[in-house]
């Protein structure tokens, strides 16, 4: 199993200034390096506290200065804001700047405010999406980039420098409907999901579509899922689960306020018609009975108790996926966030390996 850890870089309720939670993101970066995790990845999200890293390559730039060892990724890079050729041309520079570790992670986007702020409409994000990471990762792989599609046109241009080698085994996709996950598949992308379903769920309606679309396009067996969930470890079983619900709770009720879950636009906005469904369980089941949910699905509990959630998920999902744990969240400092990280690397980890 790989064990990643991501940051998200939440600023909850305001209650620090930029400067400390950019130092304390860098400690867990740097954290996740000497403490024996796989890779360290980063998030992209614009305009608001929800989290503040708008451009996730410049700050992996900065990681890769900081770190020898660990692999560097995306987690993601949303392609309907960006252009496919600055991406691709980012990503090669980062992977020689790293000396061969990055990796690369593409998402779709899912806030209708974020997508405001850039004056785009997300009925275009599918095609946005399925064009200008095929693009990318095109260019990555052949060391060349050429558009000619409906949303993006350059004639042929050298990629300079080019990757240390080719991403067709280090790319990632979020995949949560069916059509996400298939769409992985046919990039030839590794599937990566956020925790917020039951990992039943998960397995019905994106893994089990992944792996069937892999199959019938390649020879070689699909990579394992790389699974996000949101981490809090402690010694007191008791704590742990107190805090762990708290923690998790506050951060579910902020991504209600930002991607406007609760929202009707969803339905009638092409192609997020699966998030439809998250605001009738809203409607039908109340918001407190979704946070319950979200947080059964999240792992927080003593080591040993931790290591028990992982492995009952790698029994639901009968792989043994990756693991990309999410430390720093909610009400949760900087102080508590990082024990919790070095409980789950110390502790946790080893029992995989």
């Amino acid at each position: 199993m790989h064990f990643g850890l991501l940051g998200i870089f939440q600023n909850y309720q305001g209650r620090e200034t930029d400067e400390d939670l950019i130092a304390g993101e860098m400690a867990l970066a740097k954290l996740a390096e000497t403490k024996g995790f796989d890779s360290y990845w980063a998030v992209e999200h614009h305009f608001f506290d929800y989290s503040l890293c708008p451009d996730n390559m410049q700050w992996l730039a900065q990681v890769a200065s900081e770190t020898e060892r660990i692999q560097l990724a995306t987690g993601a890079v949303i392609m309907p804001w960006n252009d496919p050729y600055r991406v691709a041309a980012k990503m090669a520079l980062l992977d020689q700047q790293s000396g061969g570790r990055a990796m690369i992670g593409f998402g779709r986007g899912l806030s209708k405010r974020e997508y405001a702020g850039f004056n785009l409409s997300m009925d275009e994000a599918r095609g946005r999406f399925d064009e200008g990471t095929a693009l990318v990762l095109e260019a990555l792989n052949k060391g060349f980039y050429e558009a000619e599609t409906e949303y993006f046109s350059r004639p042929r241009v050298e990629l300079r420098p080019r990757p240390t080698r080719a991403f067709s085994d280090r790319a990632y996709a979020i995949g949560v409907s069916p059509e996400s996950a298939t769409q992985a598949a046919v990039l030839g992308a590794r599937l990566m999901v956020l925790a917020q379903q039951p990992w039943e769920v998960f397995k019905q309606n994106a893994w089990t579509p992944f792996l069937e679309k892999w199959d019938s396009l390649r020879d070689r067996p699909a990579p394992p899922p790389m699974c996000g969930m949101l981490i809090y470890v402690d010694e007191d079983g008791d704590k742990a689960r107190e805090k762990g619900t708290q923690f998790v709770k506050e951060y579910y009720m902020t991504v209600v306020e930002h991607y406007e879950i609760g929202g009707s636009h969803f339905k009638d906005t092409k192609g997020y018609e699966y998030y439809g469904n998250a605001a009738e369980a809203i409607s039908a089941m109340g918001l407190e009975a979704m946070a319950d949910m979200y947080a059964s699905v999240n792992v927080f509990g003593t080591p040993a108790e931790v290591a028990e959630q992982l492995r009952d998920q790698k029994a639901i999902l009968g792989v043994d996926h990756d693991v990309l744990a999410m430390v720093k969240y909610g009400s949760l400092s900087q102080e508590e966030a990082v024990k919790s990280a070095s409980l789950f690397a110390e502790k946790v980890i080893p029992a995989f390996r």
